[in-house]
């Protein structure tokens, strides 16, 4: 019997890129019925289970484990790829799909009529009962969110009478119309023609000219910025505009609450919806505007050339280092768009540019969405590699753990990328990436779990210490130069501006962007990292280490707050910024420091306090993305399973330094909640949204829900007996 044909297929290679495959030949309803399988309502949760994925990874997956700890390894193992990594839903913010719909519209790089229907099934899904949507699936309804959203339903074809239409054009007008939309939304409605140029405060591509010592110089700026606000001066520079189509000009009819042609664009350049505005611009800001819009009206034609000139070899230099990945799914579309107006829809700099797009799409229940990455492969697999080697059981997982240690060791940056001091890239060799080998960009904390998991690997048999040596010697010399003055390290560079030029973010949505702050997450997983290689290899630069130790240990205690908990920056949030101190500062005793050993243990005493004040009444914790974006603790409704296991591997990190009876009481309720959320198949159901950036953006780690608690049960059968009492 002829099989039916796959309307949805997913792929994967051994370097870790991944994609979706869809038929171009299904239609609406098949596509519909086939997704209709697996239940979504956003109401109930508007994150999807990644039950697509999982049903084709491992079909109807049934677990044969004693445990649930065996259980859940067993269907964590069934969903992992053979080239060792496991993929998985990274999406969440809602402005990213609509500028990938922008470029291909403006660029006629048109999806085929089954994407298009499976992207507007997702926006559809998102869309709120007020008829808008939020800067990521869980916020509250904003312009940025509802602007983009509609503009790129229409542009696939909506008609702007239907009914979910009618109210989102409603509320946007409500909320005083699209000249209210942030500068990003600006951004993206000029390049598409739904919006004029001079309605946008200058992005001064002269910039890039300016004496490298000056503070303002975008070097500075943290990476994303300087790489997103890169193309964008391109794209303002040459007013990069797509074809004034008639559906563009339907769409400048619908969305402003005044005629297109007697809208006051100057005046619009500041104007922003209430409902977006996180960060504040400065009076140093708007003053600076008001220089730099003077400049536009008489630029020095042969500076403006340089500059752009310059610009368009940086993007060209970006692409190159990173197989035209780029560093993120906005840099990587307007990147596109810059490629598509220097060289031509034929060039095979766009054509490269319209490949990896697919890279940063995935599908879920939801619908087509996409990703803040091209995944979180080495991430997510860095951490369930040493969750696996924790726990008791990983003797009878030893094909996963061959698999997931086979992908990180791939994924190590081997060579340095071309004119990287040229392009203000910091040194790469050594390190680790987010996601790929070829996106290659390393980040601190990546290298720090791609190190501990290589070193892990060598203290279990699985790898040679004297083969490895060269390699991790260079991740050792990488991480000591990531760290700052502070003592602390930041996400993927040094330092390189003081804290003040946070008074130019332009953003308006989103908090620190600007420069690469030190943080918590990142100090901790490097300081665990150089203390673990260490006692590996004691007798490479060992001085240097323990400098590096002692300053970043004292680091971290000075970010402890009044309260005992420590902020996190990239995820939900108290819970996450405390399980990542509390292992450093463990890891600190054992490893045997003893300048800092009272400060630490009193430290400890106090987290537990903090934590245990927190805990719900069914024994678990549970944590709002509120407490991100207030920098508060918010908690949330009920319990979550990957609040709770940051938890109960914080308070089992603590209980052996201080082995007090609550602390034991605490874990093992914990440990009751967990077991008690895991389903018959070994899965935990997925809950709130985990991940954050900036402080208001919130973003989906899908494979978290199996990660934590498996590591958190992992460690608890490790100290069960110690705990006992």
């Amino acid at each position: 019997m002829e099989q039916p044909r796959p309307l949805l297929r997913f792929c994967s290679r051994q370097d870790g890129t991944q994609y979706w495959e869809v038929d171009p030949h299904a239609v609406a309803g098949e596509l519909d019925a086939y997704l209709g399988r697996f239940s979504f309502d956003r109401k109930q949760c508007p994150n999807a289970t990644d039950a697509l994925y999982r049903s084709l990874a491992a079909g109807n997956f049934i677990p044969s484990g004693q445990t649930p700890l065996e259980r859940g390894w067993e269907h964590f193992s069934a969903v992992q790829t053979e080239g060792g990594h496991w993929p998985g839903d990274y999406g969440g913010p809602m402005f990213l799909l609509p500028g990938l719909v922008i470029a291909a519209y403006v660029t006629r790089s048109p999806f085929s009529p089954a994407e298009q229907h499976l992207i507007k099934r997702y926006m559809l899904n998102h869309q709120q009962d007020d008829g808008g949507w939020g800067l990521h699936i869980e916020g509250p309804s904003t312009m940025f969110g509802t602007v983009m959203q509609y503009v790129s339903l229409r542009l696939l074809g909506e008609r702007a009478d239907a009914p979910h239409m009618t109210r989102a054009r409603e509320w946007i007008l409500a909320h005083g119309g699209a000249t209210a939309t942030p500068s990003w939304g600006k951004f993206y409605l000029a390049v598409l023609g739904a919006y004029e140029w001079e309605g946008c405060n200058s992005l001064f591509p002269e910039m890039w000219l300016l004496p490298h010592s000056l503070p303002v110089h975008p070097w500075r700026y943290w990476c994303h910025a300087r790489m997103v606000y890169l193309p964008m001066a391109y794209c303002f520079g040459n007013r990069v505009r797509g074809e004034i189509t008639p559906l563009i000009t339907e769409i400048q009819s619908e969305i402003y609450p005044l005629p297109y042609r007697d809208i006051n664009w100057t005046a619009a350049r500041d104007h922003c919806a209430a409902t977006d505005l996180y960060h504040h611009p400065s009076l140093i800001l708007k003053i600076l505007n008001i220089f730099l819009n003077l400049y536009e009206k008489w630029p020095v034609p042969a500076w403006r050339r340089r500059a752009l000139d310059f610009i368009l070899q940086y993007v060209n230099a970006e692409d190159d280092h990173t197989q035209y990945i780029d560093i993120g799914p906005v840099n990587q579309v307007i990147n596109s768009l810059c490629v598509w107006h220097a060289y031509g829809s034929e060039s095979q700099p766009f054509k490269k540019h319209r490949e990896r797009w697919k890279e940063y799409l995935w599908i879920g229940e939801d619908g087509m969405k996409m990703q803040g990455y091209n995944g979180s492969q080495l991430w997510d697999t860095a951490f369930a590699f040493q969750a696996l080697m924790e726990s008791p059981v990983a003797e009878k997982f030893t094909a996963t753990a061959a698999k997931a240690l086979g992908y990180i060791d791939r994924t190590q940056v081997r060579e340095e990328v071309r004119d990287h001091k040229k392009f203000y890239r910091h040194d790469s060799v050594g390190g680790w990436p987010f996601s790929t080998a070829p996106h290659g960009w390393p980040i601190t904390d990546c290298t720090a779990e791609g190190l501990k998991s290589m070193l892990t690997a060598i203290a279990h048999g699985m790898a040679d210490k004297h083969t490895l040596e060269p390699r991790l010697r260079a991740s050792c010399d990488l991480l000591l130069s990531f760290q700052n003055k502070d003592g602390g390290w930041a996400s993927y560079e040094l330092t390189r501006a003081p804290e003040w030029l946070e008074l130019l973010n332009p953003s308006e949505v989103f908090g620190n962007i600007m420069i690469d702050y030190t943080y918590t997450e990142c100090s901790s997983a490097a300081l665990q990292a150089l203390m673990h290689f260490n006692k590996t290899y004691p007798d490479y630069r060992s001085a240097a280490i323990t400098g590096a130790v002692e300053r970043g240990i004292r680091f971290i205690l000075g970010k402890q707050q009044s309260d005992g908990g420590w902020y996190g920056s990239w995820a939900v949030c108290f819970t996450y910024g405390t399980w990542f101190a509390c292992e450093a500062l463990s890891a600190y005793l054992r490893w045997g420091g003893t300048a800092q050993r009272d400060a630490c243990l009193a430290s400890l005493r106090k987290a537990a306090d903090f934590l245990l004040s927190r805990r719900l009444s069914d024994g678990g914790w549970g944590e709002s993305y509120k407490s991100c974006v207030y920098k508060k603790y918010v908690p949330a409704a009920r319990s979550q399973a990957v609040n709770t296991a940051w938890a109960a591997l914080s308070l089992m990190r603590i209980y052996t330094h201080v082995p007090e009876p609550q602390i034991a009481d605490a874990v093992h309720t914990a440990v009751a909640f967990l077991e008690g959320e895991q389903q018959a198949n070994g899965d935990f159901r997925q809950e709130h949204i985990n991940g954050v950036f900036n402080h208001n953006c919130m973003i989906t780690y899908i494979n978290y829900r199996n990660i934590f608690p498996l590591w958190a049960l992992g460690r608890y059968a490790a100290m069960r007996e110690t705990l006992a009492k």
